[in-house]
């Protein structure tokens, strides 16, 4: 995971409301646009802040979907953002592992609330890190309390010498084994990417087989997500895809597409954003969870206060984050940001309406840009939940 997206994981996601105005027969008057204007106007709003290229779908209760594209896959050539590309699912990956961990509880082969030590004896200690009192689902929720602390880029120079380099599981827990704790098991709330390092490690430990391949059998496959794919230690992507950018400062973009992710076990997913979508509405129409663990997933705490200044009434549960509709209710989802890629996502809470939008740049380089690039991707998820109106399934 970049510095970029843990920055992005720190900042709220701000809600704005457009409004647009047609002529009627007699006299102007205002009216809202149709659900897939709406989309179109918001995908060209995120791009008019400087974003190189952004894809948007939707899918409305009925199965219906909208696309949208704005921008360029490519500043060398020019050629259009493609509906169908491919981008890195990052962070969004945390709920695939989180819906296997729950289906594992499902089946009693382990409980949310056995400890790290148990399934992973000694791994988590040292510095005031103690295995013995961290459970699955301090992991899962982020409340663990173990520090994150993965290797990640801040300048272009870096990213160059950086972009390839491989960290087994190991290394990376090492890495947060060095510090002390944020704060006790269960006492707080802070991102802790290293937590679903560990998870990885006890899925594989409790199946035998690795968390890509049990989220293979258990996920992909079951649904038809042909287009999501585990990567590996791959730096590239398929095709078509559009290029990925980073904003590093004034007159500084970069071409980061190429790079192998930090945690390369769990988060090296590339995907679509009709996958996305289809995984969504999967998991929050109860298809991949029994209702108890679907239950337990919807469990929410408060964010950290600092999250939760920037990002009023986001709430997080076991792998799936919960957040405010401007036209009441809640929903939910995950986002995902590595590479350049930035994406976005929701479902309504019974699964009936969903968007995803990726974008193909990170404009991570002052706070201004963060905020406004992640309101904008906000406002779009927000208007495609809400156009059938309040609390609409």
């Amino acid at each position: 995971m970049t510095s970029a997206l843990r920055k992005y994981l720190a900042l709220a996601l701000g809600i704005a409301t457009l409004l647009a105005t047609e002529t009627g027969i007699a006299v102007a008057q205002p009216t809202s646009p149709s659900p897939a204007e709406q989309l179109r106007q918001d995908t060209k709003a995120i791009h008019a802040l400087g974003v190189t290229g952004v894809q948007a779908r939707t899918v409305a209760p009925n199965g219906r979907e909208s696309v949208a594209t704005s921008g360029t896959a490519d500043l060398d050539t020019g050629r259009p953002v493609r509906p169908d590309g491919y981008f890195r699912m990052a962070s969004t990956s945390k709920t695939l592992v989180a819906t296997v961990v729950l289906q594992l509880e499902a089946e009693g082969r382990l409980s949310l609330d056995d400890t790290v030590d148990h399934w992973l004896p000694g791994v988590v200690r040292g510095n005031g890190n103690d295995g013995t009192r961290i459970t699955i689902r301090q992991l899962l929720q982020h409340t663990s309390g173990i520090h994150d602390d993965l290797p990640g880029y801040t300048t272009p120079e870096e990213y160059y010498q950086q972009r390839y380099d491989v960290y087994s599981p190991e290394q990376l827990v090492a890495r947060a084994m060095a510090h002390a704790p944020d704060f006790p098991p269960g006492k707080g709330w802070n991102y802790s990417n290293t937590g679903y390092v560990v998870l990885g490690t006890i899925i594989q430990k409790a199946t035998g087989q690795p968390a890509h391949q049990e989220i293979e059998d258990r996920v992909l496959r079951p649904l038809g997500l042909n287009q999501t794919r585990w990567g590996g230690t791959s730096p590239t992507l398929p095709r078509p895809r559009s290029k990925a950018y980073q904003l590093f400062g004034p007159g500084s973009v970069v071409d980061v597409t190429d790079q192998i992710p930090v945690d390369y076990e769990n988060l090296s997913y590339v995907t679509t954003t009709r996958d996305e979508n289809t995984f969504l509405r999967a998991l929050l129409a109860g298809r991949l969870l029994p209702a108890r663990q679907l239950a337990q997933m919807k469990q929410t705490v408060p964010v950290s206060p600092e999250v939760q200044q920037l990002w009023p009434g986001g709430r997080y549960g076991l792998g799936l984050a919960e957040r405010p509709l401007s036209c009441g209710g809640t929903y939910w989802g995950h986002e995902g940001g590595d590479g350049g890629y930035i994406t976005l996502n929701g479902v309504t809470d019974n699964g009936s309406r969903s968007a995803v939008v990726s974008m193909s740049e990170a404009r991570g380089d002052t706070l201004e840009h963060i905020l406004a690039q992640e309101n904008s991707a906000s406002t779009l998820i927000d208007h495609a939940l809400c156009a059938g109106g309040p609390n609409t399934p």
